[in-house]
């Protein structure tokens, strides 16, 4: 079943991004690089709760 989960930036700590996810396959934190538009630049994004 797929969840919908909120991305972090690493920064700044602000939530940029929602995305979905099979917790059944993939149990563990997803981190991608995308851009923030507080910092104004591509920072590491990690899945928050």
């Amino acid at each position: 079943m797929r969840e919908i989960i909120t991305m972090q930036c690493g920064d700044c700590k602000n939530r940029n991004y929602t995305s979905t996810k099979n917790k059944k396959k993939n149990q563990d934190r997803l981190e991608l690089k995308k851009f923030c538009s507080t910092c104004r630049h591509h920072t590491v994004h990690k899945e928050s709760k």
